[in-house]
């Protein structure tokens, strides 16, 4: 084997200074489009009344700790553990490490690499004399790197940050809608016990009325017919009970699915703080912005739909630059210590390097069918962007809607059950007084129940609103969005640092 000189610049050393010239696009040109991203395509206004009860009403600082400003310990512990059992969640963060894992390999393989390989050999040869023994060791350094002569490199990793982005966006999207979900359910509990109450005090009345039309029964002052509705009115009253405790077991059920926790641990939180039970949580107010197109860019799901925007725009570069010649540049650097038949052993280094030109000359079309894949691919990111940003104007305006009608209704609704309480205690007064029939009594009744059931059913309603317009502006995600930006931006504490998400709530 030649022996010769050692390199006097190492090819660890050439790769350092290679790699110190590199472009953050192609060193000749960078194909494919140049991603710009859009505004929204929003209405310059909402359609609904500017001066309705949400357009000036609270904070928009109240959103980034809203879940707090309910004063309710019971829901907050809820919330704490629905985000750390969730399988949407735990499938987002998945995700997250996924294409985590894409941009460090992406962002590698813009720069050299280089492998090691050692070996030993001992081999025996003779030319029909006594045999000659042979010893060899053998290290290789051996290094590639393609040069990014056209940027198919950094589209690559555009697209690659692009997805982490957007992977991120739907990890907090999906934190925001485990907690609405969660805190519906929550509150569909406490309005089950509200309900539970009010059917026991209908209960309870009827029980009693029933008692006295029977002592009057006995007397001789009342008749058959009169009891028998009274007992049927009773039991009618009690079966309602027993069909909303059942729908309160049902929430029980549901708070458990979602939280993971034990259910008797679920029934204490509910049971032990006797101030929060039958009542309804109070949702702190916040504001709306009055542009669309400002609240649209808070929601995680546009967000994410913007980026995958992006990264599909990003991938047309790609294959772009995969029509276009490559260059890799290879070298190696293999010393070799060998001896024969115990003599002493003597060093041979051997180097080379070079660069390597591949031409794509004929691929019946392939590449450039790729080409137009990754734009019809970027075409269907634009209109899924496009009806993600139509679907939240709606429902941001379904929500300020609901809460408009809500709070023009209640105070009718507020009106009405106390005229029927009037009605109802006037007719039970002339029963008893002797001048009226119990029919007319039990329908007054029925009439203040079904009165109290639909106000506390309003009362429902307008947090249920609240709630949903606290999800389709976006929830509190903003917060930890420049914490995200950083961290998929600095690429080599990506590669040497765990990933931490945080568990507040969204």
């Amino acid at each position: 084997m030649k022996k010769t000189k050692p390199c006097q610049l190492s090819l660890a050393a050439l790769s350092l200074l290679l790699s110190a010239c590199g472009l953050k696009g192609g060193w000749l040109t960078t194909v494919g489009p140049n991603y710009h991203s859009p505004a929204p395509p929003t209405p310059s206004h909402w359609s609904t009344d500017n001066d309705s009860f949400i357009a000036h009403q609270g904070s928009v600082l109240i959103l980034t700790k809203w879940w707090q400003g309910f004063n309710d310990p019971v829901l907050n512990r809820l919330l704490s553990a629905a985000q750390q059992e969730n399988a949407s969640i735990s499938a987002a963060k998945v995700r997250i490490e996924q294409a985590r894992s894409n941009l460090i390999g992406s962002t590698g393989s813009v720069l050299p690499n280089l492998d090691a390989s050692m070996g030993s050999s001992r081999s025996s040869f003779s030319f029909g004399e006594a045999p000659f023994l042979r010893t060899q060791h053998q290290f290789q350094l051996q290094s590639n790197w393609e040069i990014d002569l056209f940027g198919g490199l950094a589209r690559q990793q555009q697209a690659d940050r692009s997805q982490l982005q957007s992977r991120h966006a739907s990890w907090h999207g999906a934190r925001v809608a485990v907690a609405v979900e969660l805190a519906n359910a929550y509150l569909l509990y406490r309005y089950c016990e509200i309900q539970v109450q009010l059917a026991q005090a209908d209960s309870d009345s009827r029980q009693a009325s029933a008692e006295l039309l029977g002592l009057a029964s006995n007397a001789g002052f009342k008749s058959p017919a009169d009891i028998a509705l009274a007992n049927a009115s009773t039991n009618e009253a009690n079966t309602r009970v027993l069909q909303q405790k059942t729908q309160c077991e049902r929430s029980i059920k549901g708070l458990v699915a979602l939280t993971g926790l034990p259910e008797n641990h679920v029934r204490g939180l509910l049971t032990d703080t006797a101030e929060r039970t039958a009542k309804l949580p109070t949702p702190p107010l916040f504001q709306v912005n009055a542009v669309p197109a400002t609240v649209i860019r808070q929601r995680p799901d546009i967000a994410a739909a913007e980026r995958d925007m992006a990264e599909a725009s990003a991938k047309i570069g790609v294959e772009q630059a995969n029509r276009y010649p490559k260059l890799n540049l290879t070298g190696n650097i293999t010393p070799l210590l060998q001896n024969i038949n115990g003599s002493a052993f003597a060093l041979a280094n051997t180097w080379s390097i070079g660069p390597t030109l591949s031409l794509p000359l004929f691929d019946n079309g392939k590449r450039a069918a790729n080409v137009h894949v990754a734009k019809a691919q970027y075409d269907a990111a634009v209109a899924q962007y496009r009806a993600a940003v139509r679907t939240a104007v709606k429902e941001v305006e379904e929500a300020m809607l609901r809460l408009t009608s809500v709070e023009e209704r209640l105070p009718l609704a507020h009106s009405v059950s106390n005229d029927y309480q009037s009605h109802f205690s006037a007719t039970e007064k002339l029963y008893q007084t002797g001048l009226g029939n119990l029919l007319d009594v039990e329908n007054a009744r029925r009439n203040l129940v079904n009165s109290e059931s639909a106000t506390q059913a309003l009362e429902y309603e307008k947090i249920s609103a609240w709630i949903a317009l606290y999800r389709s502006v976006g929830g509190s995600w903003q917060d930890q969005l420049s914490a995200d930006k950083s961290q998929t931006n600095n690429t080599q504490k990506l590669s040497k640092q765990p990933s931490t998400l945080s568990r507040h709530h969204p």
